[in-house]
């Protein structure tokens, strides 16, 4: 069964009722400006208002590293109306004032660019049905910019449902079949014995005999998504579990507490790091009393940094030459508050040189938001747990975003989200 999350539909109007609209705006002298510098009032929610215009077949412009990455669309009285129900800052600008910020982001000597925006991406979440003890940035932003959204999982993956969707994010997910590597901490939990017990009989559900080896084929299918052309993001430990997973195809690395068999004495050196997607030449940290994957996580040396000197970095990209990095880093803000997670950034000696790194940690040395490419698709991987909150801890209360609707952490995952509206493909089928 897919869960289908959506934003309240009774604000929507009809395709046909919209397009009669824009219609009778075609004498219009005027398009509406959605800043996004300092001046905007809500950051999040504007992502929401490009999206839903896109879902009424309403085509927008993005305009890199102008004013923050501001959107440009038609001047229609009800986008001006939904901008105010949502609290979005917006400006009503004649047509001539349009086409001077155009000539101006046309001017070669300018590290601006402008991107049509054309077909909504159709989204997935990768999420179990029950509830964890921890909540997902990704999901929490989506609901709060009225993005919708269907949650998936692993009976649905396997069912080789990924091609109907564009893009999709893995929540808070351990791909190595060791349950995140809770077991020193939480072994006789209730909700960490009730998670083994789910995935345990799911995983004979679909057929397979270990947690890892269920786990391990449900990556395979994720990057067959992305090979044919699909955008993958995620966070924490969805992104070097799910890299390490691919590297170990062929190799048992869960210790007997996980799987009932020993790993393999020889796990590190039998990973074919060609196989993954970001990462290579690290050692795999096996033992189950240590709460770590590999050497690929810098969590270590983000605990001996105090938290007020703890920010990280957007690298700038030129945007008419480097189009995809400038699209994802669009922000108000170039230094933005770190935030650790169970995977809190990547040790760059582990990144594979093919891999953008778009931001890094300068006091750890380490990147926080890295991006790559796989056959026809993208991914973009980002550490850390949640943006507004820097130590999240297990059965912590949820972030309200009502109180951070301007949160430049949260904007890199909403860059994601309209990335794939760029690339001219027939998603409507």
């Amino acid at each position: 069964m897919i869960a289908r999350i959506g934003m309240d539909w009774k604000r929507t109007i009809s395709v046909g009722v919209m397009m009669v609209c824009m219609g009778i705006s075609g004498m219009r002298a005027s398009q509406l400006l959605i800043p996004m510098d300092d001046s905007q009032s809500n950051h999040l929610k504007a992502y929401g208002m490009a999206f839903w215009l896109l879902e009424q077949e309403v085509e927008i412009e993005w305009l890199l590293n102008y004013r923050g990455g501001s959107f440009l669309m038609p001047n229609l009285t009800t986008l001006v109306q939904e901008c105010v129900i949502r609290g979005i800052s917006h400006q009503v600008i004649a047509d001539v004032q349009a086409q001077q910020i155009l000539v101006e982001i046309a001017d070669p000597e300018s590290n601006t660019e402008r991107v049509k925006l054309e077909v909504a991406p159709k989204i997935a979440v990768y999420s179990p049905d029950g509830k964890q003890p921890w909540d997902d940035a990704v999901t929490l932003v989506l609901t709060y910019a009225e993005i919708p959204y269907d949650v998936i999982y692993d009976a649905q993956i396997m069912g080789e449902i990924l091609p109907k969707y564009d893009w999709l994010h893995l929540h808070h997910e351990d791909f190595t079949g060791q349950y995140g590597k809770f077991y020193r901490s939480y072994r006789s939990a209730a909700w960490y014995q009730n998670e083994v017990q789910r995935q345990e009989g799911m995983a004979r559900t679909l057929g397979f005999e270990k947690v890892s080896v269920m786990k391990r084929n449900v990556a395979l299918q994720i990057r067959d998504f992305v090979l044919g052309g699909g955008f993958l993001f995620t966070m924490c430990s969805g992104t070097d579990s799910f890299d390490i997973a691919l590297a170990a195809e062929e190799v048992d690395i869960c210790e007997s507490v996980f799987d009932g068999d020993p790993t393999d004495a020889r796990a590190s050196k039998a990973l074919d790091f060609n196989r993954a997607l970001a990462f290579q030449d690290y050692q795999l940290i096996t033992d189950p009393m240590v709460y770590e994957f590999s050497e690929i996580d810098a969590t270590e040396e983000h605990t001996k940094t105090k938290q007020l000197n703890d920010f990280f970095t957007l690298f700038d990209f030129s945007a008419k030459w480097d189009i995809i990095p400038t699209m994802l880093t669009q922000s108000h803000e170039r230094v933005i508050p770190g935030f650790m997670g169970q995977t809190t950034a990547f040790r760059k000696q582990y990144i594979r040189p093919d891999v953008t790194i778009m931001a890094e940690t300068k006091s750890t040395r380490s990147a926080k938001y890295i991006h790559g490419t796989l056959g026809l698709g993208q991914w973009t991987y980002y550490g850390g747990h949640d943006p507004e909150d820097y130590r999240h801890m297990v059965n912590d209360p949820p972030t309200d975003l009502n109180l951070h609707p301007n949160s430049a952490g949260y904007r890199l995952i909403l860059n994601n989200i309209l990335f794939p509206a760029a690339r001219k493909k027939e998603r409507k089928t």
